[in-house]
């Protein structure tokens, strides 16, 4: 209770962000990023009370807001008990990463013609680098999901990067638990260069190929740590 005290008292920063015309919708993007970014973390209590005071919002678009990100997968309604951000399971993350290999590879399949637009790319990998340096760990992995962000806009669709904002957003729920983030976010740094600059040699099918072990990798990497964490628990 008290670190969710906390993250709402934060979100006296956000009210600026709603305007004149506060919405459910721009309450649940608030609310969105404060749970990737880990300030709700998994298993938390979401007080209506304490987060409607911090945005200045009714109890009716709050609850809405709640009931978004509850179609979303982020939270969780337990009847009597209220609204919690998801505690994922193994079967969750598995289906996360089935997701994103059918999206991100088809994207890199379809992008045609080199030259690619890359910046954004490119600065994800700095962000990273330099998050790295820095021993900021929960930078890096905030730079790889960017990467890889960054990565499905290349798409050019809108309704394509809806979709993965919400996987990402969900996929960060079990990064939050993860006890030792340097180990599982560093090793990517070197493998998203590695795509990066093998799509700027214009090689898409070889970075699809990169990006498919990448996946595969990652995706054995989190269920093994995840998967201690959660029998642990149990």
């Amino acid at each position: 209770m008290a670190e969710a005290m906390a993250g709402a008292s934060g979100l006296a920063d956000d009210r600026a962000l709603l305007g004149r015309t506060s919405t459910a919708e721009r309450v649940s993007d608030i609310l969105r990023s404060r749970i990737a970014e880990g300030y709700f973390p998994p298993g938390v209590r979401l007080s209506e009370d304490s987060i409607g005071g911090a945005l200045g919002v009714s109890r009716n678009t709050l609850r809405e807001a709640f009931r978004l990100l509850t179609h979303e997968r982020l939270l969780v309604h337990q009847l009597n008990r209220g609204v919690f951000v998801r505690v994922l399971t193994i079967e969750d993350v598995e289906d996360i990463y089935r997701t994103r290999r059918l999206v991100e590879c088809a994207v890199v399949r379809g992008l045609g013609a080199p030259p690619f637009a890359l910046d954004g790319l490119a600065a994800a990998v700095a962000d990273g680098t330099e998050a790295a340096r820095e021993r900021e760990w929960k930078g890096v992995s905030t730079a790889n999901i960017h990467f890889h962000r960054e990565l499905v806009a290349l798409a050019g669709s809108a309704r394509t990067d809806e979709v993965m904002r919400s996987v990402f957003a969900e996929l960060r729920l079990a990064f939050h638990v993860v006890d030792d983030p340097r180990r599982l976010h560093e090793p990517y740094l070197v493998r998203n260069r590695q795509i990066l600059e093998t799509l700027r040699a214009g090689d898409a099918a070889e970075a699809e190929r990169l990006l498919a072990e990448y996946l595969d990798d990652s995706r054995s990497g989190l269920v093994e740590a995840y998967g201690h964490l959660v029998t642990d628990e149990a």
